[in-house]
């Protein structure tokens, strides 16, 4: 019974899936389980058929009943409980559906009416698009939509995926527009791969060095973020990053080019003292749209030191696989915990779905854990324990911080932000506070090549920081950016299909360490609002060294062409050459003798 022995212990999410990686991939033995039926929690990505059941669940959502395991205890143990739900982590869904429910040809054909019978009318009725949330959960529910969820991509790197498939490149340049209703995008609903999370890699980030240094960067595809855009004066325009862009832009004087040209340079080269860098520049009010909100992403009240950081970590990362900073995963982000768990899989480690732990064994002499009790009463011995931080009580947390929010909007559109010569555009577009006291917003469009969307559609994610709810948040930047009833003037603009908004925790605001928790059980936090990974990715590591500081976190992998079979034994080049060297001085000792 392997359950019994393993070394490590591990439960969902990209921190604990990076973990549960590192560990396997140096010879410890690793379990790990999450109690949902798919991988990565709030990292998840889903089909749009799997995000309607998603919503559906967490409308319906029960905590497990509590089970008494007193009478598994042996002397000089003690039982930790589980929280037996982490729901509190999602909040305040709303979901609105702007489309018609049936396909143009249907609602042609049911303008002319056939002898329809009263219960043929009543089923109709009952399939009736509501546009509030109760109804819209209700609409789910009654289509008895099953969930579809993406497992491992295929092992390729392909940086630039339409010249791989040309098909669906000149598929989507055609630039028509067709009406899309509900039904379609139900059918088409495998077509849509939507993140819980939106973030973006930078080139030289922690998390694109981790995945080159690894090898687990074969599992995935990876598709360039081909513009920044930003929203100013009612518009949407493009912002010049690259030397190319500057002096391609027609936005700006040449004057303005040289200036903007002579602070890039002269940040990259750390020569700027820390004041007040922009107004000292005499850059215009253009220059310093562009600099704070798209550039360095930060808002006025940002410390210098922290601007000038931010600003130099984009251009740096500029030009390693394009002109903007930013990679994308094709099929979204859910593919990056995945790919972790499937170089944990590969080097031994067990995977189980649908399988939660109810509460940790703790020896009351060493205070460690020393097994847990899953839902089936088994005892599971384990060595370390790693686990979300919504899976602990209250009471076993020391500090008592209030819980950050993020507020995230979800939207599928008909067409881009920024209509141009192609529609293969994936966009990173910042929206400065559009009013006092609200929140600059994050927002990436994406189109179908990034399949993540069906054709003739574009999946937007919006992000920020809550200050209210969700809605409260991002209805408003939605407002003026698409065509929504709400909005006023607004035919030119991309018209909202079907939009999601919800609050998530914000995991850069949990404390993780410091709780009445026994020695070997590690906490993770859950996404927080940066753009970038580099939270989770340096989570990871911490969590690493405390489990193995004498190992080295996540070495490459061998490549398979590398791996020699000698019957029923596996060998890698490294191990090989070891035993070279001691037949080598096997053959000396005995040559001296």
């Amino acid at each position: 019974r392997f359950l019994n022995v393993l070394s490590e212990f591990q439960i969902k999410s990209l921190a604990e899936s990076v973990v549960a990686a590192a560990c396997s991939r140096v010879g410890q033995r690793v379990l790990h389980l999450d109690r949902r039926s798919h991988y990565a929690a709030n990292w998840a990505s889903f089909t749009f058929n799997g995000l309607l059941t998603w919503i559906q669940e967490h409308h319906e959502s029960q905590p497990e009943e509590l089970q008494d395991w007193s009478s598994l205890l042996e002397e000089g143990e003690e039982l930790i409980y589980l929280n037996p739900s982490d729901s509190a982590s999602i909040r305040n869904l709303q979901v609105f559906c702007f489309t018609s429910e049936k396909d143009e040809e249907e609602e042609a054909q049911s303008a002319v009416p056939p002898s329809t019978t009263e219960e043929e009318k009543g089923e109709a009725a009952d399939d009736t698009v509501d546009e509030t949330e109760s109804a819209g959960v209700d609409h789910i529910s009654k289509r008895n939509i099953e969930p579809s969820f993406r497992h491992f991509s295929m092992s390729l790197n392909l940086f630039n995926y339409n010249q791989s498939h040309p098909s669906v490149a000149q598929s989507q340049s055609e630039p028509t527009r067709k009406k899309i209703s509900y039904a379609q995008l139900v059918k088409e609903g495998r077509r849509f791969n939507i993140d819980l999370v939106s973030k973006l890699m930078y080139s030289r980030g922690s998390l694109v060095d981790l995945l080159i240094k690894s090898n687990v960067s074969r599992y995935a595809e990876f598709k360039n973020v081909t513009r920044i855009l930003t929203y100013r004066h009612g518009n949407v325009e493009q912002v010049p990053c690259s030397r190319a862009d500057v002096f391609a832009s027609r936005q700006l004087s040449v004057v303005e080019k040289r200036k903007l040209m002579r602070f890039l340079t002269s940040c990259v080269e750390e020569t700027e003292e820390q004041q007040d860098f922009l107004r000292d520049q005499q850059l215009g009010d253009n220059l310093q749209h562009f600099l704070l909100h798209s550039i360095a992403m930060v808002t006025e009240d940002t410390p210098t030191e922290v601007g000038l950081a931010s600003t130099r970590h984009f251009l740096r990362c500029l030009g390693r696989y394009g002109n903007t900073p930013f990679l994308f995963p094709v099929y979204g982000l859910g593919e990056i915990p995945q790919c972790f768990c499937r170089m944990c899989a590969v080097f031994g480690g067990i995977y189980c779905l649908r399988h939660s732990v109810h509460c940790l064994l703790v020896d009351k002499d060493s205070n460690r854990c020393k097994a847990v009790i899953d839902s089936r009463g088994q005892r599971i011995s384990c060595n370390h324990f790693v686990v979300e931080d919504g899976y602990v009580e209250a009471n076993r947390k020391n500090v008592a911080t209030p819980t950050r929010f993020i507020s995230r909007a979800v939207l599928i559109t008909d067409a881009s932000v920024l209509p141009s010569g192609s529609d293969q555009h994936v966009s990173m577009v910042t929206v400065p506070p559009i009013a006092a006291g609200s929140p600059a917003v994050k927002m990436v469009e994406l189109c179908p090549s990034s399949m993540t969307c069906m054709s003739g559609t574009y999946l937007v994610h919006l992000t920020c920081q809550s200050v209210g709810s969700s809605y409260q948040d991002l209805s408003p930047v939605v407002t003026k950016l698409f065509h929504t009833p709400e909005s006023h003037d607004q035919e030119h603009r991309p018209s909202v299909l079907w939009c999601l908004y919800f609050n998530m925790a914000d995991g850069d605001g949990t404390q993780v360490q410091g709780h009445n928790l026994p020695s070997n059980v590690y906490l993770c936090s859950g996404p927080d609002a940066d753009l970038g990974h580099d939270h989770a990715i340096r989570q990871a590591e911490l969590i690493f060294q405390k489990i193995l500081p004498e190992e080295d976190f996540c070495p490459p992998a061998p490549n398979p062409e590398d791996i020699i079979y000698d019957g029923d034994g596996t060998s890698f080049p490294e191990e090989e050459e070891k035993q070279e060297e001691e037949l080598v001085e096997e053959q000396e000792v005995q040559t001296e003798e």
